[in-house]
């Protein structure tokens, strides 16, 4: 049976400079609240003025889970690199306080670490009154070289849960057969990434209106059914892949088992906003005959 062309579901995920995610995203729990507002107030306040000003560092779900590992024995080098973080530089805490007492604990053995305008995310585990803190630079933004590779490795991201099975929130989703890369799908997602990324935008529909079945469409694929996913942020595929698994319409659209084919791309920001942009394409392709 032919399926009508279907816009992809309106599920915005949007990770911005201070770790803030659109609604349908789990927010970061109390735990990390405690420990990231002790350590951006010290990066505000340059530690009580001995240190300069710092911005606020962003909140990475890919740092936390390599800060579990770290707490767990795992060295922080790999536990990073187990996430498909690219860091350029790496600096691991351990401070063993009760939460009010966490900005005393901080201050005096490890102020510069804190207050380094160099680093840019971090990542929190709580064991009790342990706080295990990984803070990191970024390595620069994946050239366009490394685009197959990234896309290689979505895919493989992708099959895993399909095959697998998960939850999608409340709703539950059997395994699924994989899905396979387009380039066609590929070609478009880039075509959309570029230009939320040069004007400044995050929407499903592009400035001239055309939804994602319309897009794929003019781009020459001949599809029954089209999903989209879109985000904003992360610098890592693993991250990406993993925030669109943890919100419930993303996580819907990459486990739907009509999906057989899809295409990934990103795009650096342009203009106020610097980090990548990314668009993920599901589609059904149409039988010939």
């Amino acid at each position: 049976m032919t399926h009508e062309p279907q816009p992809g579901v309106r599920a915005d995920w949007i990770l911005a400079a201070a770790g803030m995610l659109a609604a349908g995203l789990t927010m970061c729990s109390t735990a990390h609240a405690d420990a990231l507002a002790a350590v951006q107030v010290l990066r505000e306040g340059g530690c009580g003025g001995l240190m300069p000003a710092a911005a606020p560092l962003h909140h990475s779900a890919v740092l936390d889970r390599a800060a579990e590992q770290w707490a767990s024995g795992v060295a922080l080098s790999a536990a990073i690199q187990r996430g498909g973080y690219a860091a350029d530089a790496i600096a691991g805490l351990k401070v063993r306080a009760a939460d009010a007492d966490l900005i005393g604990a901080l201050r005096p053995a490890s102020c510069r670490t804190v207050s380094n305008r160099d680093l840019q995310d971090i990542g929190v585990y709580r064991r009790g009154s342990d706080h295990w803190l990984v803070l990191t630079s970024r390595a620069s933004t994946p050239d366009r070289s490394q685009a197959p590779a990234l896309a290689a490795r979505a895919l493989a991201l992708v099959n895993r849960v399909r095959a697998s099975g998960t939850h999608c929130g409340q709703r539950s989703f059997a395994p699924a057969s994989p899905v396979t890369l387009s380039a066609t799908l590929g070609t478009v997602a880039l075509g959309h990434a570029a230009d939320m990324a040069e004007h400044d935008y995050f929407e499903h529909n592009d400035l001239s209106g055309r939804s994602p079945a319309q897009r794929v469409r003019e781009g020459g694929y001949q599809e029954t059914l089209v999903g989209e996913n879109i985000a904003y942020g992360p610098r890592s595929i693993d991250e990406v892949v993993q925030g669109w698994l943890d919100s419930p319409d993303h996580c819907e659209n990459i486990m739907d088992p009509r999906f057989a084919q899809m295409g990934i791309a990103y795009a650096p920001g342009k203009l106020s906003r610097h980090g990548l942009f990314w668009v993920q394409l599901l589609a059904t392709p149409r039988v010939a005959g």
